[in-house]
């Protein structure tokens, strides 16, 4: 069964099953006992054009739905996919009141920072481009005809029934954003400003440098013989280090570690501090903790790749310092699971490669292919994986990728034909069906002009590195998709488990009408997820979660020999894992 819902123009809700007969219309006031009574009679899929409209008031109300169908973020998966039919009877193109999808539009190569070991994710952490706005509103038969729209498209795809999957994790990955932002992550503000107060010093007034940040940049400014230097200025920054003796073209702190200079250390102590008092200072304290839980927006398919992102808060980046004010509720529990080593071993079962599947049993799968003999040490091992999957050239990673095709031309050879599409302008889709974007009308201009007869070599040196950088997109981009979808159909596998277990008697009452006694989702980052649980049912989570990451390797890559091993801890402070 299928329940459109929509507003009327008159403000109230309209509520439709096209199939079944049933059309409804009440007050938005009633809304939440209607959907309660049809959830728990028929179980529903509901059919909205976005989950953030609907899902934040039901759960506020203390409803949730087991099951969406979210127009938006479908519609975008499919109007960019390779694997849909671009002819035939059914239309391809997306009603004009349907927004565009979050991660919609194109990314500039030229502007997009370049793939690193370090900071290789970080390419597809762009500003999305809206397709435009969304014109009127849809009735609730306009909502049906889109979704048997939708529906039809994925069914004529080139694969019906990993479209159905990705659909449906797409939809589920929305409601779970929504109820992540409403039972919140437990936080103590305490521990947290302890912290800082331990890190920065006492809290000073609004502009005003803590002690700890102030003493770092007097010794700074002493190294430099540079008294009057504004530390946060950049290019002042920049010139004051060459004017010691220091050659470096940025302030990164990996550039700065490869000098030996005694301003070096107090500047990268001030680095530290300065990103910890911006990022997670007590003014972000203030507006993202409320009754002991920070509150983050996910964004659910925020990433071109399909990886989440938020638009506040910084769930994303929250770093180890502040970890600390991660704490259990009393009488309660955090289960905090890492898919380890994720991306190689979703390589591994993308190219059914078998030598390198093989290196993936076990726990530590770069120690693995130290003990096949590919290279020499754990070390190379990681940035030789990695760097095959980020499209490193240089460095280490270049020296070491040959021998990788060597061991595992299955995978490689996957990786190098997604980086030649790219390098060519062409998408390249992941295992379930979602297409990378096209490249920019600016790669387009480069290309172009260095075909012509006349091109000057400075275009045609523009146009083939942009072409590299475009492949470097792609070749990853299977890679890190696929993960996204391995990591979306574990935490949709986590919260129907979670949800048919008994409530508990212990209440954590800040978690809210629906989380308040039963575990609960509190936190993902796109291979690591956290349970909220009572004290005396964390085993049972914790079991959960291992059987969904079991299924989830099973509905992706059905019996490909690749396991999906999660580094698992219960404890009550999420600063005790990997401590």
């Amino acid at each position: 069964m299928r329940i459109a819902i929509a507003t009327t123009s008159a403000g109230r809700v309209e509520l439709l099953d096209p199939d079944g007969g049933l059309h409804l219309d009440c007050d938005a006031a009633e809304l939440p006992e209607r959907v309660a009574r049809l959830e728990a009679e028929a179980a529903p899929r509901w059919v909205w054009r976005d989950t953030r409209e609907w899902a934040p008031r039901l759960l506020g109300a203390g409803v949730r739905v087991a099951r969406c169908h979210d127009l938006r973020l479908c519609g975008a998966i499919l109007a960019s996919s390779t694997a849909v039919a671009a002819g035939g009877s059914i239309v391809r193109e997306r009603p004009t009141w349907l927004p565009a999808g979050p991660a919609e539009g194109g990314l500039d190569p030229a502007a997009a920072p370049a793939p690193s070991v370090d900071r290789g994710p970080a390419l597809f952490d762009f500003e999305p481009a809206p397709r435009g706005k969304a014109h009127g509103s849809p009735s609730v038969a306009d909502l049906a005809r889109e979704h048997d729209r939708q529906v039809a498209l994925a069914a004529a795809s080139d694969r019906p029934s990993s479209m159905r999957l990705l659909l449906a994790a797409e939809s589920a990955g929305a409601l779970i954003a929504a109820e992540l932002h409403a039972a919140g992550l437990p936080w103590r503000r305490s521990v947290h400003e302890r912290v800082l107060e331990e890190s920065l010093g006492p809290r000073r007034p609004v502009g005003g440098k803590p002690a700890r940040m102030e003493e770092l940049a007097v010794a700074v400014r002493r190294e430099l013989e540079a008294p009057a230097l504004r530390l946060d200025s950049q290019a002042d920054l920049l010139r004051a280090l060459r004017a010691a003796g220091i050659g470096v073209d940025s302030t990164a702190k990996w550039e700065l570690r490869e000098h030996e200079h005694p301003a070096v250390a107090p500047l990268l102590a001030y680095k530290r501090l300065a990103r910890l008092l911006s990022a997670n200072g007590w003014a972000w304290l203030d507006e993202w903790v409320v009754d002991e839980r920070f509150r983050a927006d996910y964004v659910a398919g925020g990433t071109a790749t399909g990886r989440w992102a938020t638009s506040g808060g910084g769930a994303l980046q929250l770093p180890k310092a502040v970890r600390a004010a991660v704490v259990a509720d009393p009488g309660w529990s955090l289960v905090v699971a890492d898919a380890s080593q994720l991306e190689p071993r979703v390589l591994a079962a993308l190219a059914r490669d078998p030598a390198m599947a093989a290196a993936g049993r076990g726990r530590d799968m770069y120690r693995s292919i130290v003990d096949a003999g590919v290279v020499a040490t754990r070390d190379e091992a990681k940035v030789a994986l990695l760097g095959a999957m980020y499209g490193a050239t240089t460095g280490d990673s270049g020296r070491l990728v040959p021998q990788l095709a060597r061991a595992y031309p299955r995978a490689m050879a996957l990786v190098d034909r997604a980086a030649r599409d790219g390098e060519a302008g062409r998408q390249v889709t992941t295992l379930l069906g979602r297409s990378s974007p096209l490249p920019p009308p600016s790669w387009h201009v480069a290309q172009a002009a260095a075909s012509q007869p006349d091109a000057t070599a400075v275009e045609e040196r523009r146009a083939r590195s942009s072409a590299r950088e475009w492949g470097r997109f792609t070749r990853n981009f299977v890679v890190q998709g696929t993960a996204a979808e391995w990591a979306l159909c574990w935490l949709a596998g986590v919260r129907t488990r979670l949800a048919a277990m008994e409530a508990g008697g212990t209440r954590a009452a800040a978690s809210g009408p629906v989380f308040e006694r039963a575990p609960h989702l509190v936190y993902f980052l796109h291979d690591e997820l956290i349970v909220h649980t009572p004290a005396d049912q964390a085993d049972a989570v914790a079991d959960a979660v291992r059987a969904a990451a079991e299924e989830a390797g099973r509905l992706l890559f059905g019996d490909a020999p690749v396991e999906f091993p999660l580094d698992l801890a219960v404890t009550g402070s999420y600063a005790s894992v990997g401590a």
